[in-house]
């Protein structure tokens, strides 16, 4: 067999992730390679957590990337907070909350679920009936934003709830971190993992965590070794802590983390509130397009995300068609639904430097005509006219 040099096709990623990459982000992987101790490295090292802190809005010191995907720093929370035989309230409205359950089992742990609707945001008045009927909960764990539903859930009220009953917090933020408010701090969230694939415009591999100094007595005062020597944040931080004299723990992905810090220095520079504002503003236009051909988001209207879109599949639309076509045709990738949704929604993500009008423009006028092939019910051009007014009016 002849191998040769890898060329992917060229696409626009409008799905649930990843998003597009920035060209930026691309061209600062490509720098030469420097070694994992090298000063000035260690000086980028230290420049990465305090972009990572203003993303995150924190100014916690544990505040750096994890050298793996979202789902290391998912791990990486729940094996330095939670021991065997510990309690965990663990909200379920998604794929991504079943994911808290099986870390808190397989680390020993209880998981008391409080379940929701798919589609809809995590419902506090259940997270308070959970934990008065368990008051020895050491922890509540939730998503903040459910990937494979779209659903925001209210971050701020569950942390509240949760420390009113002495539990440590911990949130997925994988989805929201630079797509939507995400306010570490005010909100007073003691544990938090996120994405770069996402919002953020860089590569998946990557995954930013945050611990307050609530989580890191917890972690200092455990009864019991952390389960994972390389996510063991007591040897991780002598790597990452900072100052000159640091500990090797691990080779860190050295130009993975030219991206993220390129991709957080373009955050920086745009903003945090007009990152949101763009998400915001695009979303609308995309749902004024989606409506206007009849298209119905599923979950409850202001506790959705703006840059993933759960849309309901049209009545006799074969779903699977219309993604194979957008990808065939137009080189579009969207997502279809996950577990209890799958075969019923698309998933269409607006995230990061995917996030503008051209693609939603594209998108609309390519939907809109496969749609209307198939046989759906759609005026041509309307999709697109609507969209355009709403991008006119915000």
């Amino acid at each position: 067999m002849h191998y040769q040099s890898f060329h992917p096709p060229v696409r626009t990623l409008m799905g649930p992730g990843p998003s597009d990459v920035s060209p930026r982000v691309l061209q600062a992987m490509a720098r030469p390679t420097l070694g994992h101790l090298d000063p000035a490295f260690l000086h980028l090292m230290d420049e990465i957590r305090t972009l990572l802190q203003y993303a995150f809005s924190t100014g916690n010191e544990l505040t750096m990337p994890v050298s793996a995907p979202g789902s290391a720093g998912m791990e990486a929370c729940f094996v330095n907070l939670v021991e065997p035989g510990d309690k965990v309230i663990v909200c379920r409205n998604g794929v991504f909350g079943d994911r808290l359950r099986a870390n808190v089992e397989r680390i020993g742990g209880t998981a008391v679920m409080v379940d929701d609707d798919w589609g809809e945001a995590v419902d506090p008045a259940k997270v308070e009936a959970a934990l008065r009927q368990h008051p020895d909960a050491a922890v509540v764990a939730f998503v903040h934003a459910e990937t494979s539903t779209g659903a925001l859930s209210d971050a701020a009220t569950l942390t509240n709830l949760a420390h009113d009953h002495d539990c440590l917090v911990i949130m997925d933020a994988v989805t929201s971190l630079g797509g939507v408010p995400l306010l570490v701090d005010a909100w007073g969230v003691d544990a938090v993992y996120a994405g770069t694939q996402k919002c953020l415009s860089c590569t998946p591999g990557l995954s930013p965590v945050t611990f307050n100094s609530r989580a890191v007595e917890r972690i200092r005062k455990r009864n019991s070794p952390i389960q994972s020597w390389f996510l063991d944040m007591n040897l991780v931080m002598g790597y990452w802590g900072g100052g000159a004299k640091r500990a090797y723990h691990h080779t860190a992905p050295i130009n993975a983390l030219y991206g993220l810090h390129e991709s957080l220095l373009m955050l920086h520079e745009e903003k945090l509130e007009n990152a949101w504002a763009r998400h915001e503003r695009h979303h609308r236009a995309l749902k004024a397009g989606l409506e206007s051909m009849g298209l119905a988001y599923i979950g409850t209207e202001g506790r959705r995300l703006p840059h993933l879109n759960a849309v309901a599949i049209p009545q006799g639309i074969d779903e699977a068609r219309v993604r194979r076509r957008l990808l065939r045709e137009y080189g579009i990738e969207i997502g279809a639904g996950l577990g209890e949704l799958a075969g019923k929604v698309w998933r269409i993500g607006l995230m990061g430097t995917s996030c503008n009008a051209r693609n939603v423009y594209v998108f609309l006028g390519a939907l809109e005509a496969i749609l209307g092939e198939m046989g759906a019910q759609v005026e041509a051009g309307r999709a697109l006219a609507a969209a355009r007014r709403q991008l006119e009016e915000s």
